[in-house]
């Protein structure tokens, strides 16, 4: 054995992307001495997205003061690549920002604005905009006016858009945004294929884990429906069913409207921006997993994102993961070879993840004693 790849997405309350790879380095070298372990732990764009590229990739933490959920201020970051910046959205606008104050009438985008003009003045031309986490809803108009865009209420006052005060919108320049942004890619990651607003949209879906009440959230809805309709009228473009517009309280929504920006498979955007394709040329296989395998991570999460990169490279994939639902025989037609779940004993969830690490490493362990056998 000469070279492993790792790319394996956290275990949800229990093992995190890093441990998995030390824990995967550390039984490499106890079973196959001068094995090569290409770590590459990933993070599905909520909190810890930065943390996760910085493993990957040379960069920098950048900090600052930005607005928070509330527009107090506090201290924030994103990360930053040579020309690249990764802005995770939770940094500025996360729902554990809010702690057990969530109100997503109230709550703000703007911080998440202010990181990406920061990341802007100090000469990035691409933005990736981890869209995971959040506390808001009001389609991603905060962070627009941090970055320029003007919005005006039926008697011509300017004011930055909340959740609850989206129907006030009127009026919408763009302008000075859109020059800020001139010649910049901007790219969402996406995970959901939530339209902007209706029943499976971001307001009935999403406001309710944010604090949003039934009254709360028929109002969340009917805002973002009308800025729906205004950016229609102002800008031109229709963003409301574009799958994964209702990301992140209707934040892909706006990415697309006033950022001009792509929604990209969360997966599919790490595995771009952190070379793949070379960081596993030569590997003898690849670990890949995330704490449960079933019908919705084959929509694109991880582990199938992994597998079809690596099958077009000619190279195995292995996936570890927590639990495995049914009905997942299609993963092993994209590219999976063998999946292991790492579930040794029958307890509830609330057990089993104290000691989600070992039992992780017991099948990392078992995996490769066999592998091992094999070439003897």
């Amino acid at each position: 054995m000469k070279k492993i790849a790792v790319v394996s997405d956290s275990f949800k309350g229990s093992v995190t992307s890093s441990e998995i790879c030390a824990i995967v380095t550390a039984q490499a070298k106890r079973f196959f001495p001068g094995c090569e372990v290409v770590g590459l732990p990933v993070a599905d764009g909520g909190e810890g997205t930065v943390d996760s590229f910085l493993e990957c990739m040379t960069g920098e933490k950048v900090a600052l003061e930005a607005a928070g959920p509330f527009f107090e201020r506090r201290m924030a970051f994103y990360g930053r690549f040579g020309d690249i910046a990764i802005i995770e959205m939770a940094a500025a606008a996360g729902l554990p920002l809010v702690e057990d104050c969530k109100n997503p009438m109230l709550t703000t985008t703007y911080g998440v604005g202010e990181l990406m003009r920061h990341a802007l003045e100090h000469g990035a031309v691409r933005l990736i905009l981890a869209l995971g986490g959040s506390a808001t809803n009001d389609g991603g108009c905060g962070a627009a006016a941090a970055l320029g865009t003007r919005f005006y209420d039926a008697a011509g006052e300017e004011f930055i858009p909340t959740g609850g005060t989206l129907c006030n919108i009127a009026r919408i320049d763009n302008t000075a945004c859109a020059r800020l942004l001139a010649g910049v890619e901007v790219i969402a990651m996406c995970d959901i294929d939530n339209p902007m607003h209706g029943e499976r949209g971001a307001a009935y879906v999403f406001a309710p884990q944010k604090g949003a009440d039934a009254d709360m959230v028929r109002l969340l809805d009917a805002g973002l429906v009308s800025l729906d309709q205004v950016i229609t009228k102002e800008l031109g473009v229709s963003v409301a069913a574009i799958p994964g517009a209702g990301a992140a309280g209707a934040m892909g929504a706006g990415a697309v409207a006033f950022f001009g920006a792509r929604l990209n498979p969360g997966i599919e955007t790490v595995l771009d921006t952190v070379h793949f394709e070379e960081r596993i040329a030569g590997a003898d296989f690849v670990i890949t997993g995330e704490g449960k395998l079933d019908s919705q991570s084959l929509r694109g999460k991880v582990v199938i994102g992994v597998a079809r990169r690596a099958k077009k490279a000619g190279v195995p994939v292995f996936a570890v993961v927590g639990d495995v639902g049914d009905d997942i025989d299609e993963a092993y037609e994209v590219g999976v070879s063998a999946i292991f779940s790492t579930n040794h004993l029958a307890i509830p969830f609330s057990e089993a993840k104290a000691r989600s690490a070992k039992d992780y490493r017991l099948t990392i362990e078992n995996l490769f004693r066999a592998l091992a056998a094999l070439k003897m």
